[in-house]
């Protein structure tokens, strides 16, 4: 397992000796981010710097390649201009699930408000609603199932924010707080998640009755 606060002292320094004062904003996503980590896991960082060019971008790349782990490092590279532009239904999920490490995202925050949320929830159920009901004709793929029941648990993170004014992160978490049809797509998700059975017809069926509502719900 990866000493996460061992890599990320190493990754800010390099970052550091890279960009120097252009860095706005460092966080943390995913596993990680939520303490959740496997030895599979992706580090899934984002940086910010006070304006992103191409040669940017290659500098970064140029830069991971020189740390330990490259294989497993993603996330998100950006300038402050653009994510503060952002479409602000993408934002809500992307600042409630990044732990910062340096810097603050309140400036980004400071535009989320009820109908960003309400946007997430509906984009969000619309397009599990289009990947279910392709799945289920075509490629009929129990990963890509896997993969819509992992989206399903972001939106329901953005359902129990619209219900409680609560972010959690953690989706066990959550099977405290949802309701019976939101704990169903949970304790689903948590199952694949923890390697368990697929029952492509039972759980597609389940996944597009839920998506189909929350399309209704939110229209």
């Amino acid at each position: 397992m990866i000493d996460i606060t061992a890599w990320m002292q190493n990754f800010l320094q390099t970052l550091n000796e890279t960009f120097a004062n252009r860095i706005w904003f460092v966080g943390l996503q995913g596993s990680y981010g939520r303490d959740e980590a496997t030895e599979t896991s992706d580090i899934d960082m984002v940086v910010i710097l006070d304006e992103l060019s191409a040669l940017d971008i290659q500098t970064y790349h140029d830069m991971l390649d020189t740390m330990p782990h490259r294989e497993l490092i993603c996330g998100f590279l950006s300038g402050k201009k653009e994510i503060m532009n952002w479409e602000p239904s993408d934002l809500f999920q992307f600042c409630y699930d990044t732990k910062p490490i340096k810097g603050s995202l309140d400036e980004v925050m400071a535009v989320i408000d009820e109908s960003a949320v309400n946007q997430a929830i509906k984009i969000g159920a619309c397009n599990i609603y289009h990947g279910c009901v392709h799945n289920m004709l075509y490629e009929k793929s129990e990963d890509v199932l896997r993969g819509l029941y992992k989206s399903s648990s972001f939106v329901v993170q953005a359902i129990v924010f619209k219900q409680t004014g609560n972010y959690i992160s953690q989706q066990k978490e959550l099977l405290k707080v949802v309701l019976p049809e939101e704990r169903d797509i949970i304790e689903i998700f948590l199952n694949l998640k923890n390697g368990g059975t697929v029952d492509f017809k039972l759980m597609s069926e389940i996944l597009f009755v839920w998506a189909k509502k929350w399309i209704s719900e939110n229209s």
